[in-house]
């Protein structure tokens, strides 16, 4: 008997293809460094060659250069790519690095991080003492806190750290049952851990961060989530729902992980099943969950808000931010006309900063929001490095909580206040945009805004829609906002390219008065 071997696999610029024959995870490697992994009938699409599966977004702005790769199966080690290829332009080795040198790998939920494999002894060790320290506190703090997730299950299908996993995960086991008291309880217990000198980011009503400064001098964060039951359903975030019994929680037992005790749910096993399924005794770098549509939506409004531009916009600035100009906007020029001298400038939907630090250079007081963690990080770092004040804020429009804290914030500004907004109201959706109003009637004062109209793509394409500016106006108006100036005619988009229409506003709102 014959056997044919399989087609080899091919890389291009696009992506790559497998044979039809690989059904299994297949990891990724540049250079010896493992950068990916993925399911073929997964993540890719069938073609008459294979399988082809496309680069993650996050790994793209690296693919410039040249490397060595590899795709071999995860569980035969079949290799189906070995070679040596160009990818781009450029002429360097690719180094997917960060900006200490150190390996990232995509991760389960599409980022990059650095994975365990790639972290020494001393910061895994940093990590787990770390992270038995923050779990001790979360106790003291007064709720039932377990080690749970990847650390979990490296913890009792192999003792160790799971390689390509790259970070700890804790969870706390919540007795209320209504998701505004958990919210509250949520924002207890990050205050106490603050009280205890962590530390801490918020990340929605029920997470939040945690940080760990590492030896390497790095910085690890390890998420605190909540678990609670509504009506006899478990929930646990990040979005895990459905039928498990309480004793699989509580009472707490303990597990070892590299020989530092964890405290962990009673049944291990049986909350590994619930997370992972029945094969969680499988290793499978490609691994990805699968979350009951419905439990998702209830977490969002629970907890979020509805968040699904957040990680689109987060992925693009990653991504490609480098794309987008540094020097001013032509509409921060046009809205600094219209400012008061003393006004202090609420930049909504920031992006990377560039006109917070024009209007900040101008001897304005900004106070920068966006909803995109890398956004508002990259805006803090240009604001610092001209020496000028960085207020950077995070405001999730879809989530009521977030627009009504900003709008009572700024509503107690003793002086003018002016809400500049250029391109916003076309990235975001119908309820985001009338949030966005509901903080602009808040705050009061000067709004300024800059949004592509007419017909025909807006870039960049799918996060950037076009809008009609007499509905922007009238719904403006009906939360009581009067028209000073509104300009319509050609203009630049985000990038400072023509744009063939743009509208220009130029609102007011009376200023209530809290106190």
């Amino acid at each position: 008997m014959t056997v044919t071997a399989a087609p080899p696999g091919r890389v291009d610029d696009r992506g790559i293809v497998v044979p039809l024959t690989a059904t299994g995870p297949v990891t990724v490697s540049f250079d010896g460094q493992h950068v990916w992994s993925f399911r073929p009938a997964l993540d890719g699409t069938l073609r008459s060659r294979g399988w082809f599966v496309p680069w993650p977004a996050m790994l793209v702005p690296y693919l410039d250069g040249t490397t060595r790769v590899n795709a071999i199966g995860f569980s035969d080690g079949h290799v189906y790519v070995d070679e040596e290829v160009r990818l781009g332009s450029g002429t360097r080795r690719i180094a997917v690095r960060d900006r200490n040198g150190f390996p990232l790998a995509v991760n389960k939920v599409g980022t990059l991080s650095r994975a365990f494999l790639a972290t020494d002894a001393v910061a895994r060790e940093a990590i787990l003492v770390g992270t038995a320290r923050i779990l001790s506190d979360l106790h003291g703090a007064g709720v039932a806190a377990y080690l749970n997730y990847g650390a979990l299950l490296g913890a009792v299908r192999e003792g160790v750290m799971i390689g390509h996993d790259c970070d700890t995960d804790v969870c706390y086991l919540s007795e209320q049952e209504s998701p505004a008291d958990v919210i509250l309880e949520s924002y207890r217990i990050e205050r106490a851990m603050r009280a205890r000198g962590w530390w801490t980011t918020r990340m929605s009503g029920g997470d939040f961060k945690v940080a760990l400064e590492l030896p390497d001098g790095r910085r690890e964060q390890v998420d605190v989530f909540v678990a609670f039951y509504v009506y006899g359903r478990f929930y646990q975030l990040g979005n895990r729902s459905g039928t498990l019994a309480r004793d699989v929680v509580l009472p707490l037992g303990t597990v070892e992980l590299e020989d530092v005790a964890f405290p962990a749910p009673a049944k291990p096993e049986a909350m590994l099943e619930f997370l992972y399924g029945p094969s969680w005794r499988t290793p499978d770098p490609s691994f990805r969950y699968l979350d009951p549509p419905d439990g998702v939506r209830r977490l969002d409004g629970w907890l979020r808000g509805f968040r699904t531009e957040q990680p689109r916009w987060h992925r693009w600035y990653v991504a490609h931010g480098r794309t987008v100009p540094r020097s001013r906007s032509p509409f921060a020029r046009w809205a600094r006309a219209r400012l008061p001298r003393n006004a202090v400038v609420a930049d909504l939907g920031c992006g990377l900063g560039r006109d917070s630090v024009f209007f900040a250079a101008k001897g304005h007081r900004v106070l920068s929001f966006d909803c995109a963690p890398e956004a508002r990080s990259r805006t803090a770092q240009r604001l610092r490095a001209r020496g000028l004040p960085a207020d950077v804020r995070r405001l999730q429009l879809n989530e009521l909580r977030t627009v009504l804290t900003a709008g009572a914030e700024l509503a107690l500004e003793p002086g003018p206040v002016a809400l500049y907004a250029r391109q916003l109201l076309g990235c975001v959706d119908d309820e985001a945009r009338l949030n966005f109003w509901r903080l602009a009637q808040m705050a009061g004062g000067d709004v300024l805004l800059e949004l592509s109209t007419g017909e025909g793509p807006a870039l960049p394409e799918g996060l950037v829609h076009r809008l009609d500016a007499d509905e922007v106006l009238r719904l403006a108006e009906r939360f009581g906002g009067r028209l000073v100036d509104r300009v319509d005619g050609p203009g630049t988009d985000m990038f400072d390219h023509p744009d063939h229409q743009v509208t220009r506003l130029h609102l007011t709102f009376a200023k209530e008065s809290y106190v």
